[in-house]
């Protein structure tokens, strides 16, 4: 009889015994701190589900793994294939990567036979093993930050916490509990959820911060699920941020020492609380984070984001109904103007939320409001960030990692990741390499609240500011800071040989400006826009395609290098200036970056947009008079990655990305213009316009 154990973040939460083809399982009371009874695990049990490990499949397909991997390497193989499909490939000598799946169930191996399944997700590491082989897996550094410590949770309490305005905020509180080992403190730390998504959504996930010994808050905010109020996405969460932080600190079972944890709009929350300057507020576990309006959510250089409207219609009434995202008639809902039209004739009702979005055309004190970065003063959190580099709220973390530029206490991890986290091996045809994934996200994350909520010396602090990875060449590094020091600028002039050149994709990048004038003129139609690359029912907009089609179109400008005679890393964002001229009073830009390998394929890895109108400023809208000339700036994503050798480094410019942003309508109107214009837009360059790409490089 097998015996296995399920452990997320080193707390044991299920003991199986398989024998033959049944399964008996005891899942772990976490009330009492105790297995319950065995019985019998079923195929459709799904009490382990917040682990993201398919528990039942992982024990049957036990045999099926071993018998694969001896067979690969009785033949000298680096990778076998299941007889269920499971493609595994060599990530070092005790361990094998599982492909092409979410959610991997990766192999730590011992004698020929399956030790552990190890399944990384965005904070969280689930670790199924056989038991007797605990200390063969990343459980042998949890039980050495905590031993065999855990503490039970009490039963939740529900209040309504008030905020300075008297709306009421539904909340939730989980607090530890002594079991058998005496010890907790009356008062103890808490960590701090603020979510949109329904204060009970993946609560489960929570549990193991009370059992480490915090209080956990989770809240509805101002207008969702329980709360009340108005739903405003970022309009009230440094304020409420700030009047919740407080409010718990008043508590009886609180020390006045909170953290917060979250990605994506929980990301966001923690960067507005900290904006005021809340003296409670002591850590955060910053993953993901949304932005400010006009730099990442939703209005990306002043355009408008269409990727986010997946997640708008999943918010779109009092309680998250993620079956909204999910169409397939996204193609035509895009279409409609005015934008205002949407919700009604897509949904069958408004969203009072898009619909203020809408009549707020510039920058002004509402979209101000929410601008954690700008509202941030002087006074700084310890931050943990975590981000990747296709990350689609990756701006996000970009304004964080300015902000914090200047201060030491933060630690960040950026690895090459889409916007659900360390979670996938190969996103989107792009294959990443087998060390892509880590199991220690939640082993870090929880060092950092131990270290700054309980003031353990445990040494978080003194471990690598940076740790980032680089693409192409498969690396983890470590660096001081964010950007990386040291790093050279590299500046790639536009170029080539003829007037059009980039039409017919003949464009170049030159280290040296070119002396003479040219330009390069396309036709940008909005009835016929350029695609983004991306499901919008997968809700990730940040990944990485083979653009090799869409750079056929002659709407899209492409500038290469020379195919490589040596590898180059590029570490940091870019920075696209380009000498532009419309016969539109405006229209947008879209910035590409690519790796073209030798077979021709161009794999986009990072980009960024602008409203020309916005090129100096987003508070006033500055229309182009037509024919004249401007230098306008587009900051790209941030990405690492090496050009190998035989490739070639590919900026593209176009001036529409469907699925991502809204087309602009070329006129005053823009991308809610019912009517829309033909632009015909020139790119400048050599001579008095040096068009370049500005690139941070490193050995």
């Amino acid at each position: 009889m097998e015996q296995w154990g399920l452990y997320v973040s080193g707390i044991l939460y299920g003991a199986f015994e398989k024998d033959g083809g049944e399964i008996f399982h005891r899942s772990l009371d976490i009330y009492t701190g105790c297995l319950k009874e065995k019985e019998k695990f079923e195929e459709e049990n799904t009490c382990y589900a917040f682990a993201k490990i398919n528990v039942y499949e992982a024990l049957l397909h036990a045999e099926a793994c071993e018998a694969a991997l001896r067979a690969a390497r009785e033949s000298g193989k680096t990778s076998f294939v299941t007889v269920y499909g499971e493609r595994y490939e060599k990530r070092d000598e005790q361990t094998y990567a599982q492909r092409q799946v979410k959610f991997p169930r990766d192999l730590i191996v011992a004698d020929e036979g399956v030790a552990a399944f190890v399944t990384p997700a965005r904070e969280q590491c689930a670790v199924l093993v056989r038991k007797g082989m605990e200390d063969l897996t990343v459980l042998s550094q949890w039980n050495e930050m905590y031993g065999s410590q855990i503490y039970g949770v009490e039963p939740v309490q529900t209040v309504m916490v008030p905020m300075r305005d008297g709306i009421r905020l539904a909340t939730d509180i989980y607090l530890p509990r002594a079991l058998d080992t005496p010890g907790l403190p009356q008062k103890v730390p808490a960590v701090l959820v603020r979510t949109p998504y329904g204060k009970k959504n993946n609560c489960e996930s929570y549990y193991r911060f009370v059992q480490r010994g915090y209080a956990v808050v989770v809240q509805d905010v101002r207008g969702r699920e329980d709360s009340e109020g108005q739903w405003l996405p970022m309009y009230y969460e440094v304020e409420d941020g700030d009047d919740t932080l407080t409010w718990i600190a008043g508590q009886e079972w609180s020390d006045g020492n909170v953290g917060m944890t979250g990605g994506s709009y929980l990301g966001y929350v923690q960067w507005a609380a900290a904006a005021s300057e809340n003296p409670h507020l002591k850590a955060m576990l910053s993953s993901v984070c949304a932005g400010s309006a006009f730099v990442d959510l939703p209005r990306r250089g002043g355009c408008f984001n269409s990727g986010m409207l997946a997640w708008a219609f999943m918010v779109s009434g009092q309680r998250m109904n993620p079956g909204l995202m999910v169409r397939d008639d996204w193609e035509d809902v895009l279409d409609i103007r005015p934008l205002e039209e949407i919700p009604p004739r897509a949904l069958g009702y408004e969203i009072p939320f898009f619909k203020t979005w809408i009549s707020h055309t510039d920058y002004d004190e509402m979209w101000a409001r929410g601008n954690w970065q700008k509202r941030t003063k002087s006074c700084h959190v310890p931050a943990l960030i975590m981000s990747g580099w296709f990350d689609d709220n990756g701006m996000g973390t970009t304004e964080a990692l300015e902000l914090y530029e200047d201060y030491n206490e933060k630690k960040i991890i950026l690895g090459p990741w889409m916007h659900s986290g360390n979670a996938n091996y190969d996103i989107h045809g792009f294959a990443l390499g087998n060390n892509a994934l880590r199991y220690d996200m939640d082993l870090v994350s929880f060092a950092w609240l131990e270290h700054y909520l309980k003031g353990i010396e445990n040494g978080i602090e003194k471990t690598p500011t940076v740790e980032y990875y680089t693409m192409g060449t498969n690396r983890w590094k470590t660096a001081e800071n964010w950007p990386v020091p040291g790093t050279e600028e590299l500046v790639l002039y536009l170029d080539g040989d003829g007037k059009n050149a980039a039409v017919s994709n003949q464009g170049k990048l030159s280290y040296m400006k070119p002396e003479k004038g040219q330009s390069d003129c396309y036709v940008y139609d909005p009835g016929n826009p350029s695609t983004h690359i991306a499901d919008m029912s997968e809700n990730e907009l940040g990944v990485p395609e083979d653009y090799t089609r869409e750079e056929t179109r002659e709407d899209v400008l492409c500038y290469s290098t020379e195919v490589l005679k040596e590898n180059l890393t590029i570490t940091g964002d870019a920075l696209a200036d380009i000498y532009f001229s419309s016969d539109c009073e405006d229209t947008d830009l879209v910035v590409r970056i690519t790796d073209v390998d030798r077979n021709g394929r161009s794999m986009k890895l990072a980009d960024g947009v602008i409203s020309a109108k916005y090129r100096n400023q987003f508070e006033h809208p500055e229309f182009l008079e037509e024919g004249k000339v401007y230098p306008i700036r587009i900051r790209t994503t941030k990405l690492s990655h090496t050009f190998l050798k035989g490739h070639r480094l590919r900026v593209t410019i176009t001036s529409s990305a469907k699925n991502f942003i809204f087309p602009n309508r070329n006129t005053r109107d823009g991308f809610n213009s019912v009517e829309y214009r033909t632009a015909h837009n020139t790119i400048h360059r050599g001579g008095s316009y040096g068009s370049r790409v500005i690139f941070r490089t490193e050995e």
